[in-house]
């Protein structure tokens, strides 16, 4: 199938625009494979440049006049929550349009998606698919700083290794070649514990914190009859487990909901029940943003009926347990130097939610870019989440015509950094424009980094040859300056957000942008971004003139010990 055979009406002229300004601009529309343009005839006029994949959902509205259909309105609900639209004057081609829009944006063949026909036009600085390799990254979990050790923890005992026992994909479908296991367990006892967990993901090493406790995750046990224990998997834990007397079992699925580890099998662990909400799926995650959205874009209702909205949407709730979840895991080990396991359902949500809010909690480094970057490729992305599956529908597509699979658990993910970072403006060397970033890659893009559900699936494709890495692009020096948190002071500390109810608020940066003007925002943060320049020349002046008084003065004391 070929581009050209999807696009019935490559360019229109007189189509008009009616966008979140609630402006009308008229223009030329063009049509290509990937993008949606929208040239505007008058001057300074911005210009609508649309990638198909941002398109959630196409509706129409045709112009009825004596029951003869002569044009219609197409409007486009989009994945970075903008609605916008066309109307077209024509009846054919009103139809042609709406029909191309319809088939190109649900096109489900990856090696057809932009990132496989994108060229970047500046020079590859960093290649981003190398920045972040499991060997480099697995080399730092596993390097305890014992400067750093002040609680004189060490659970101690268990070593790690590097392990290529799933290097063909064929013991975990949704893991990398690539995973880091207790030393002193073989590749076998490694194969017989996938077997007895949900999908094959075994317990894992996720992070390792300055005391030497550690945190792993995986998936929850399979419940198949006849199966009611593994011994190679009881001999993961206890390996684990070192000289500690006892470890934490973290499930973030729900009581009742899952399946866990027995008493009698793991006797040295305490299980504690975590749940982010009452989830049967991941599309209940998505559930409750398609209802925060509703909430946000009904701008007419009155503000107590807002309120109503936004709390019964049950998101800000969803962020609330996610971020108590991983203050529970982040005390186990940072207090009780105690190792967890952390899992719910098959592990590719609520689970990777934790164990990352987690180390954004003790580990500095998690919040600086790089560290931001190089954990969602270690807990995301070389973790298998299944951003094509999660991502192929978002919050305007009807619940009918979703799959289950579909989610918008990254999307929470980032909200809970963004109520760190609200909590803690002045640890992040990152701002929220590049949470925001991240949201709208994370959906649709031109690199190929949130690409596929699996590493299987994108060493398949040969994504790293063929597509250019995100990374790449944000850490180029032009745009990673403006990415740069200007309240930015490394805090080698823990942060312990409060999990209050009061202290979390909406994002609207994000879910609010195309709805509540931002202008005042921008202001704000050009303001204080001239106030931290002006501060840095003010100390670099005030030093210079320190020094210049201080050779003054030395210049004074020589004379007065020449004369005397």
């Amino acid at each position: 199938m070929e581009f050209a055979d999807l696009i019935k009406t490559p360019k229109l002229d007189g189509v008009f625009l009616h966008d979140h300004t609630h402006a009308t601009v008229e223009g030329t529309l063009c049509i290509t494979g990937h993008h949606l343009l929208l040239s505007a005839r008058q001057e300074n006029s911005q210009e609508l440049w649309l990638l198909h994949k941002n398109i959630d959902c196409v509706e129409k509205k045709p112009f009825v006049v004596q029951n003869i259909i002569i044009g219609g309105l197409i409007t486009l609900k989009c994945k970075d929550l903008r609605i916008i639209s066309l109307e077209i004057k024509f009846a054919k081609e009103y139809y042609n349009v709406a029909a191309s829009l319809e088939a190109l944006s649900a096109l489900h063949n990856a090696e057809m998606e932009y990132p496989f026909f994108y060229r970047p036009m500046y020079a590859i600085l960093e290649d981003g698919y190398t920045m972040f390799r499991p060997e480099l990254e697995f080399a730092k979990l596993i390097s305890v700083n014992n400067a750093n050790n002040t609680n004189g923890i060490d659970n101690g005992g268990c070593e790690w290794r590097i392990s290529n026992v799933n290097k063909d994909f064929s013991v975990c479908k949704s893991y990398g070649m690539t995973l880091i296991v207790p030393k002193s367990i073989t590749d076998e006892q490694i194969v017989q514990s996938s077997m007895f967990r949900d999908g094959g993901r075994f317990p894992v090493l996720s992070y390792r914190h300055d005391n030497g406790a550690t945190l792993m995750r995986s998936a929850q046990p399979i419940s198949i009859q006849g199966i009611k224990r593994c011994r190679a998997d009881e001999a993961i834990l206890n390996v684990v487990l070192g000289r500690s007397k006892k470890g934490f079992i973290v499930d973030t699925w729900g009581k009742g909901k899952s399946n866990t580890e027995t008493d009698q099998h793991y006797s040295q662990w305490k299980k504690v029940n975590r749940a982010i909400g009452n989830v049967s799926s991941p599309s209940a995650i998505l559930d409750s943003f398609v209802k925060l959205i509703e909430a946000c874009n009904d701008v007419n209702c009155s503000p107590d009926k807002w309120l109503s909205r936004l709390e019964s949407s049950g998101w800000l709730t969803l962020v609330l347990n996610s971020l108590n979840a991983a203050c529970v895991v982040a005390q186990c080990l940072d207090q009780e130097g105690s190792p967890v396991l952390v899992h719910g359902a098959k592990g590719f949500d609520s689970t990777l939610i934790v164990t990352s809010l987690v180390q954004i909690i003790l580990n500095p480094d998690c919040r600086t870019v790089r560290g931001l970057q190089a954990l969602i490729e270690r807990e995301w992305i070389q973790a298998g989440h299944p951003f094509a599956s999660r991502h192929r529908y978002s919050c305007y597509t009807p619940q009918q015509n979703r799959p289950k699979n579909s989610g918008a658990t990254f999307t929470l993910f980032l909200d809970c950094i963004y109520q760190l970072y609200m909590q803690f403006p002045c640890s992040f060397e990152f701002s929220t424009q590049m949470l925001i970033l991240l949201f709208e890659h994370s959906y649709f893009s031109q690199y190929g980094t949130f690409l596929c559900d699996s590493e299987k699936e994108r060493f398949e494709l040969r994504v790293n040859a063929r597509t250019t890495s995100l990374w790449s692009y944000l850490n180029r020096p032009d745009v990673l300056k403006n990415l740069l948190n200007p309240l930015y002071e490394p805090n080698s500390n823990v942060i312990w957000p409060s999990v209050a109810p009061i202290s979390l608020e909406l994002w609207n940066e994000l879910y609010l942008r195309w709805i509540v003007d931002q202008k005042h925002s921008s202001t704000a943060i050009a303001q204080i971004q001239d106030l931290v320049t002006l501060e840095k020349e003010l100390r670099t002046k005030a030093l210079k003139l320190r020094k210049h008084v201080t050779d003054l003065s030395n210049e004074i004391l020589e004379l007065m010990n020449v004369e005397s």
